[in-house]
């Protein structure tokens, strides 16, 4: 059986742990200059100057079609930016695209620590994560039906791609317990449901009706993952907490 993350081992990170030597590395860190001259202003101003120069991370591309050209243009004539809807939208599918990489690494862990975990609800969490890959399929085929490219990655969907990357290493890390890769799962859920509620509202700004029904029904199913990963989380790190007692 693999050793549960929370009993006491041989931690060395901490200082308390060689009073002696944890002196001497404070000491020769006061007698070491620094390598550069400055201090935290200095990093505060070039921080600064690098913010009035830098360029965006991406630009939305223009519609690849002639339908794309033509809804662009209605919205345009309405004082709206449609290309803020497209953006939202290849958010959520890159989200959607990282959320079923997540389910599909926790239900691999948890499969094979089933002999230790035997209440793990695998099926269900299987369940789940057909639903986000539904939630993929259908965030596609909005993006076409509005002329867009799904396969296009524009400013907030690399973004959202950058803050999975660390859930991802978590849920592969095989030294990551269940309990802390369900954690890493509860925030994607939590960034999904605020994710999702905010593209309805974009959505209803466009006046496309269509979408927010199909949204609202994807929202409804977001919740209900949620509260499935915070009662799971909640009971392992309850479990956990209690385990001396119920082996006592």
């Amino acid at each position: 059986m693999m050793k549960n993350p929370t009993d006491l081992g041989m931690n060395r990170t901490g200082i308390d742990v060689s009073p002696i030597d944890s002196k001497e590395t404070i000491a020769e860190a006061e007698r070491t200059p620094p390598s550069s001259a400055g201090d935290v202003q200095m990093l505060l101003a070039e921080r600064a100057v690098r913010h009035q120069q830098a360029e965006p991370i991406g630009t939305v591309p223009p519609p690849g079609s002639l339908k794309g050209v033509v809804k662009t243009s209605l919205q345009k004539l309405a004082l709206r930016k449609p290309e803020v809807l497209i953006d939202k939208l290849a958010e959520r599918l890159a989200f959607e695209r990282s959320g079923v990489r997540l389910y599909e690494a926790l239900i691999n862990k948890c499969e094979n620590r089933a002999d230790d975990y035997p209440s793990l609800p695998i099926d269900e969490l299987r369940r789940i994560c057909n639903e986000e890959h539904s939630h993929f399929v259908l965030l596609m085929e909005c993006i076409r039906e509005l002329g867009a490219d799904p396969t296009a990655m524009t400013p907030c969907a690399d973004s959202v791609g950058v803050e999975s990357m660390g859930l991802v290493q978590v849920l592969t890390d095989p030294r990551a317990s269940i309990a802390q890769s369900l954690h890493s799962i509860l925030v994607a859920e939590l960034t999904d449901h605020d994710g999702w509620k905010s593209l309805i509202d974009i959505a209803a700004m466009m006046n496309q009706k269509e979408l927010v029904v199909q949204f609202q029904e994807a929202l409804s199913r977001e919740t209900e993952h949620l509260e499935i990963i915070r009662k799971l989380f909640s009971q392992l790190t309850l479990d956990d907490a209690g385990s001396e007692a119920t082996a006592a």
